[in-house]
C-alpha cells in the first residue's frame, strides 16, 4: 500500500478518535456498565461503543480489509490474514474503570507482519499520537501537531525505564542492568510506547504477555519515530501470529540510550 493512502486513512481516523476519546469520558462520567469476559477480565460499555465508533469508520476507509478486535476476536479461529487491522478500542480497561488517566484507544493496520499505521489516543491526557510510515510519528496536543523522533529528553547519563509493574521480574530487572536503566517508572497501557517514541522515556522490557492488539498501535508508532523493537532475545517482533498471543518485547529509544 502506497504511503499517500496510508497518510490518507491515518488522518481521517483522527477525529473519529478524538470523538471517541471524548466519549469515553462522558460515559466514564454517567457511570459505567462493567461486565467480565470469558477470561475473568472486565469490559465496559465504553469498550464497546468506542470499538463500535472505530470499526465503522474503518470499515467505511478500508471496506477490503478484515478487522481484528480485541473485543469481538474469535479466538478459537486461527489468524491466516497477511493484511488486517488491529483493533483494541481501550488498552488499560482496569485503569479506565478506575478512573485513572493513562488509558488508549489504540487501532494498527498490520502489512506482512508489521504494523505500518498506528492511531494511539490517551483521552484524559488530551494527547493522540499517529503514524503511517517510517519518520513520519506525530504527537497531536494542545491543538497542534508535532512531529515525534525518540529525541532524549531526559539528562544525559539518566536512563528512565517504563514497566507494567511497580517491581519488574529478576529476568526484567537484569535486563535493564544491562543499559544502566537508574530509574523505573510504571505506566500502564500502549502508553508506554508513545513515551518512549516522544523521548521522555528511553526503555520498555517485558516478558511474553498480552496480545497483538495491546501493542501493534503503540509499536508503529515507537518504531516509525526510530525506536528500536525486538524480542528479550534479540529476534524480530512480528505480528500475525495464529494466536494473536505477544512474544517477549525489548523496546529501545535507540542503541545509545544516553544520546
Amino acid at each position: 500500500m502506497k504511503i499517500e493512502k496510508l497518510k490518507y486513512i491515518a488522518e481521517n481516523l483522527i477525529d473519529t478518535f478524538n470523538f471517541a476519546g471524548q466519549l469515553s469520558i462522558d460515559l466514564y462520567n454517567k457511570g459505567l456498565k462493567i461486565q467480565i469476559k470469558d477470561d475473568n477480565s472486565p469490559v465496559s460499555n465504553g469498550d464497546l461503543q468506542v470499538n463500535d465508533l472505530i470499526t465503522k469508520k474503518i470499515k467505511e476507509l478500508t471496506p477490503e480489509i478484515p478487522i481484528v478486535s480485541e473485543e469481538t476476536v474469535d479466538l478459537k479461529k486461527k489468524n491466516t490474514e497477511k493484511i488486517f487491522w488491529l483493533i483494541d478500542p481501550i488498552d488499560g480497561t482496569r485503569e479506565y474503570i478506575d478512573g485513572k488517566d493513562e488509558y488508549t484507544l489504540n487501532a494498527a493496520l498490520v502489512i506482512d507482519t508489521v504494523p505500518v499505521l498506528g492511531l494511539v489516543g490517551v483521552p484524559k491526557k488530551k494527547r493522540l499520537f499517529y503514524t503511517y510510515a517510517p519518520g513520519e510519528s506525530f504527537l497531536i496536543e494542545n491543538g497542534k501537531t508535532e512531529k515525534i523522533s525518540c529525541r532524549k529528553k531526559q539528562p544525559k547519563g539518566k536512563i528512565v525505564a517504563v514497566s507494567s509493574a511497580i517491581k519488574p521480574s529478576d529476568i526484567i530487572l537484569n535486563k535493564l542492568k544491562e543499559y544502566n536503566v537508574n530509574l523505573i517508572v510504571k505506566i500502564a497501557s500502549s502508553y508506554k510506547f508513545c513515551v518512549i517514541a516522544t523521548g521522555e522515556y528511553d526503555i520498555y522490557a517485558a516478558r511474553e504477555r498480552a496480545n497483538e492488539w495491546d501493542y501493534a498501535a503503540g509499536h508503529a508508532v515507537a518504531q516509525n519515530a526510530g525506536a528500536i523493537i525486538k524480542t528479550l532475545e534479540e529476534k524480530p517482533f512480528l505480528y500475525g501470529k495464529e494466536d494473536y498471543r505477544n512474544p517477549s518485547l525489548l523496546l529501545k529509544r535507540s542503541e545509545n540510550l544516553n544520546d
